[in-house]
């Protein structure tokens, strides 16, 4: 098994516990399952928090995903650079999750997005020189 599987299938958990947070938030409006007594959704502070950041998980981890196929797919061994930047992406997907869905940080998210950005774009260019 590759070692960037692992990886892989943290960031697909952390999209699963994405769509049921969304579920639980969203259960007030479609289903009023936990309607205030007033009949408004007591989730409705967190709720676009937690679509943005799902929808989030759909564009820069798609370079992550990409790079991370590439790298299985090869009939070399996987450096272990290269799964350590992995793995700096997925934490840091998890940490920019929290900063976003559980604070209004602009500067924290950023910082955090910062991480997973360049560990991803590192993992690109090794892989580009790698096949230069």
């Amino acid at each position: 098994m590759s070692s960037l599987i692992l990886p892989l299938f943290t960031h697909v958990l952390l999209c699963t516990v994405l769509y049921a947070l969304l579920t639980v938030t969203r259960a007030p409006v479609i289903w009023g399952v936990g309607q205030s007594k007033d009949g408004s959704n007591p989730f409705s502070n967190i709720q676009p928090k937690i679509s943005a950041n799902l929808s989030n998980q759909f564009e820069w981890p798609l370079f992550f995903y990409i790079a991370s196929v590439l790298l299985i797919t090869m009939d070399k061994p996987i450096e272990s650079v290269q799964i350590y930047l992995a793995w700096v992406f997925v934490i840091g997907r998890v940490l920019h999750s929290i900063v976003q869905i559980f604070t209004n940080n602009i500067r924290l998210r950023g910082m955090v997005f910062t991480v997973n950005f360049v560990a991803v774009l590192a993992m690109w260019v090794l892989l580009v020189i790698e096949h230069i």
